[in-house]
């Protein structure tokens, strides 16, 4: 990736496709950054970058961060390599220096833009002479290097796409490979890049398909093997639009602040493509590389629906909280969690003991799509006992006193079998002992004294996951407000 700006959801998704492609075939996955252009380089974007992919589960095994046999991976500190590469095409003649000043070519692209053509460098310095290269040198004069386009290219087999080639010599000018400056630009630095790291596979982005015979070129002028190219087609919004970087809800960073779990991004990402059999929902990295098969990405964009993500994150938080170790972590966060939102209000220390917390993720679970919903104004009552008065309960029912004391009763008798199921039939038994208190009231007037809200989890399911002695206290302090 260019290091012009931090890790979207595109960028991920090229990621993670060159990712699960070479753990599949057992190869290497290299994260090699590009800041030839020093211009529009984001301080903190390489690291960020890397640290993003660490989070989302997907690590290169070779990277600027982690190091590897064929780095340095950040192009600025190549540039001796580069200037070799370009040193060898001119001496060959496959490349050329060119001295025509950016006036010049600002006048080229005008003038085509005029006739409404679209802009190209005319090749002129492309037919001097030695004599006359020499003599510009001499005068002190700014070049670049350009690679000359040659007419006739030969067909590639794109792993996607399929047979294709692009005469670009016929609707391009030679393109600069060296600036000035001695920063190659994209074109020389992935070759050559490519050659030296021994890279066999490149998945990149559909927008670099008409670039390829192009590199084929370049790799025809080293006498150097190509790898082999799969280009992926564009991930769109669902009504057929760009992503949005300007809006910033694309960016991982923010996924990640928001509590969503990277293996709901990964997910969600892949579905929405192709290379797999069928769509489906909670794929596990590990099931993405065993069932991933390049022929059968489509060329057809991928539409991501994100309205979609949090039910993604549901079944894949459902999944975290199933499994035993990866719940601790869970419980661990929603501890900080507590902590931040409801420190300053909690009554009891209780609320986070690892068992309690425990106890809510698992009575929650399926029910939440992200974590932090537990700390929502909606689950408050399990973390701050609420203060409810006896007189918003008897507005609900006249037998106020002797639902109290027959819900006090059924919760002494089944403390030892305190599930929701049983819990339920005791409530069910309840209310047909009262003289005309409807079910649901009943179940409203309860609801109300355990959790100060009039919607929620089942009665039963709060009187569960508050325990018996903390459920009996809110009904006792309800009862005598």
């Amino acid at each position: 990736p260019t290091i012009t700006g931090f890790l979207h959801l595109g960028g991920l998704r090229t990621a993670l496709y060159n990712y699960i492609f070479a753990k599949k075939h057992q190869g290497t996955f290299i994260l090699r950054v590009e800041d030839t252009d020093q211009n529009r380089v984001v301080p903190g974007a390489a690291e960020g970058i890397e640290d993003m992919l660490n989070w989302a589960g997907i690590p290169p095994d070779e990277s600027p961060g982690r190091g590897g046999p064929a780095g340095p991976y950040v192009q600025s500190r190549r540039l001796e390599l580069y200037g070799r590469a370009g040193a060898a095409l001119l001496a060959g003649g496959a490349a050329y220096r060119c001295f025509c000043s950016p006036q010049r070519l600002q006048l080229l692209r005008r003038d085509a833009l005029r006739r409404q053509q679209t802009p190209r460098y005319d090749n002129r310095c492309r037919h001097l002479t030695p004599a006359e290269v020499a003599q510009k040198l001499s005068q002190g004069l700014d070049c670049v290097i350009r690679f000359r386009l040659e007419k006739g290219v030969e067909p590639f087999q794109d792993l996607v796409y399929g047979w294709n080639k692009h005469e670009v010599a016929e609707v391009e000018g030679d393109p600069v490979i060296l600036k000035g400056d001695g920063f190659p630009t994209y074109h020389l630095a992935n070759v050559v890049d490519d050659h030296y790291m021994g890279i066999t596979h490149v998945l990149r982005g559909t927008e670099w398909l008409a670039s390829t015979s192009k590199h084929l070129l370049l790799y025809k002028a080293f006498g150097w093997e190509p790898p082999q190219f799969g280009h992926l087609p564009l991930l769109l919004n669902k009504d057929g639009g760009k992503l949005s970087k300007r809006q910033g809800d694309i960016f991982l960073e923010r996924f990640a602040r928001d509590g969503f779990l990277p293996e709901a991004l990964l997910d969600i990402v892949t579905n929405c493509g192709s290379g797999f059999a069928e769509k489906q929902m909670g794929r596990t990295l590990e099931e993405l590389i065993s069932q991933f098969e390049v022929g059968r990405i489509t060329t057809h964009s991928a539409l991501l629906d994100l309205e979609a993500l949090p039910e993604f994150n549901r079944v894949h938080l459902t999944r975290h909280i199933e499994n035993q170790g990866l719940r601790q972590k869970l419980v661990r966060e929603l501890q900080g969690l507590v902590e931040l939102v409801y420190g300053d209000q909690q009554v009891d220390p209780d609320v986070l003991e690892k068992e309690y917390v425990e106890r809510v993720l698992l009575l929650r679970k399926g029910h939440i799509s992200l974590l932090k919903n537990l700390v929502s104004s909606d689950y408050s009552y399990l973390w701050v006992r609420p203060s409810v008065s006896r007189q918003q309960l008897q507005t609900l029912s006249a037998e106020v006193d002797e639902i109290g004391k027959l819900v006090l009763g059924l919760m002494t008798r089944q403390a030892a079998a305190w599930t929701v199921e049983e819990l339920n039939k005791g409530l069910r038994s309840v209310q047909k002992q009262t003289r005309e208190t409807k079910y649901s009231s009943m179940m409203q007037l309860l609801r109300l004294a355990l959790s100060g809200q009039q919607h929620g989890p089942s009665v039963a399911e709060m009187m569960v996951t508050l325990g018996a002695e903390e459920a009996r206290g809110r009904i006792r302090r309800a009862l005598c407000s």
